[in-house]
């Protein structure tokens, strides 16, 4: 029997985007910058290139490493580049929406990249198919490229701006003609995206840890409701969105991101440490062990156990050569899937009291798992701890979330989780104490999955963005 991996309790990335502009080994950068991106999806991978009078793209299912090939790479020429790592938020998993998505229009060629998710999408689709638009894929990324192709504005880039204005929801994403990169963040900034420079040659990116890969300049990050220009011009930046409240995703901060980026004008690693330690502040306990649940609560239990004064110990090891699907054992092996990933370190964990920390809690059934896990290594106790609030709502801005009868939060109590998951105790970071530790406004972040406060409707109605003189007083060059 096969199991897919991750049936488990996380939430899945959404995408990692990458668009290189002048440089003679665009695609190579491209192609380094999504292993740097690596974590945000592993759905699937794309490049598409240009060299000015023609687009190339390859893509494939899987992993970065999977998908290229020096040969593919060498079948990527041109000094741009676009490229993608997907998790579906929206649309199956199938080769045919693996992104970049790339077509040909009355103007051109236009390739597309996209991390988000629009919520009003399927509104549109059906708009569009009724006026003849025949779509080639069944994600939402694609009704972007089919508005550009509609839009009678000039340049370019007004076309861009007309198609954004149509959808809702969350966007940061990259497009590329035969000439030129346009780069856009929805107007709440729900998903990050940034700006680099090396030699001499424009890179935008999902994540800054990209730029350090690929021994890029940081420049800055791209403002909600900012669109890039990227041309033989240079660099221009424009805001012909209505300005809107700030709505940064607090998930990035939390699990998705990569610790060592830079996003939402903070340090990934030093909000996790920060985290770690208000839990270890608001819910203490006696115990000879903090343990991670790895990887994602490596840098939250480093900040909980400084703050507690009780060691921190590797106690659980991760095998991190897992594929996505294996084959189970034709014997029954209980918990198989989790033991193929995690192991636990007996002699470290064999009777001692055990702190356990993970960011985050969705389903209950791997944390019980784990749970049983230390038990049946000799723990004492097991004591687990969330550094983030109960997850009691679904995502619609570009996280894979269940239901949200299937989430455990929303349908139980706190002690009643904690007798599902078998531990000695529960606690999580409550909503308050974790927008302490953010370096910015917490007015600004988005914490709907906690709430259920969403700023934008799931119906594709309420705050829209409002388009301005493209080219009057906010429009600026860099």
């Amino acid at each position: 029997m096969e199991t897919e991996w991750p049936v488990n309790d996380k939430f899945h990335e959404e995408c990692g985007v990458v668009a290189v502009y002048g440089h003679p080994e665009a695609a190579n950068l491209a192609y380094l910058g999504l292993y740097a991106l690596q974590h945000r999806g592993q759905e699937s991978a794309g490049i598409t290139s240009c060299d000015k009078e023609q687009m190339y793209r390859e893509v494939g299912m899987g992993l970065v490493a999977d998908v290229f090939s020096t040969k593919r790479i060498k079948r990527l020429p041109g000094k741009m580049a676009l490229a993608h790592n997907r998790y579906s938020t929206a649309g199956d998993s199938k080769i045919m929406n693996a992104q970049p998505c790339l077509i040909n229009y009355a103007k051109g060629s236009l390739a597309l990249a996209h991390n988000g998710n629009l919520v009003n999408a399927d509104t549109i689709r059906e708009a569009l198919v009724e006026e003849g638009s025949i779509f080639q894929s069944t994600n939402d990324s694609e009704v972007i490229v089919h508005l550009i192709a509609h839009s009678h504005s000039e340049p370019f880039v007004e076309r861009v701006v007309e198609a954004l204005l149509a959808v809702n929801g969350a966007y940061s994403l990259a497009l590329m003609t035969e000439n030129e990169i346009v780069a856009a963040r929805d107007p709440f900034g729900f998903r990050p995206l940034c700006l680099g420079k090396v030699d001499g040659a424009y890179i935008v990116a999902s994540e800054s840890c990209v730029m350090d890969l690929v021994e890029a300049e940081f420049i800055r990050e791209i403002e909600p409701g900012e669109v890039l220009l990227i041309n033989e011009d240079g660099l221009s930046s424009f805001f012909p969105f209505r300005r809107m409240e700030v709505k940064r995703c607090i998930f990035e901060h939390i699990y998705f991101a990569r610790p060592d980026s830079f996003l939402f004008g903070d340090h990934v690693y030093s909000v996790r440490k920060r985290m770690g330690v208000a839990l270890a502040k608001q819910a203490p306990v006696e115990a000879d062990l903090v343990v991670p649940v790895p990887d994602s609560g490596n840098i939250s239990a480093l900040g909980y156990s400084e703050e507690s004064g009780i060691p921190y110990e590797m106690g659980l090891i991760r095998n991190h050569y897992v594929g996505r699907t294996f084959i189970e054992p034709k014997s029954q092996i209980r918990h198989f899937g989790v033991k193929v990933k995690l192991n636990a370190v007996k002699q470290i964990i064999k009777g001692k009291r055990v702190v356990i920390i993970d960011d985050s809690i969705v389903r209950g059934t791997t944390s019980r798992k784990i749970v049983k896990m230390l038990r049946d290594g000799g723990a004492k106790e097991v004591h687990v701890r969330i550094s983030s609030p109960p997850t009691l709502f679904p995502c619609y801005y570009g996280i894979d979330t269940p239901d949200r009868e299937e989430l455990i939060a929303s349908k139980h109590t706190l002690e009643e989780t904690c007798r599902f998951i078998t531990a000695d105790s529960l606690e999580y970071l409550n909503i308050e104490n974790m927008m302490d530790t953010m370096a910015e406004d917490k007015s600004t972040y988005c914490s709907a999955c906690f709430d259920g406060n969403y700023v934008v409707p799931v119906d594709g109605k309420g705050p829209q963005p409002i388009q301005l003189n493209l080219f009057g007083s906010e429009t600026k060059e860099v």
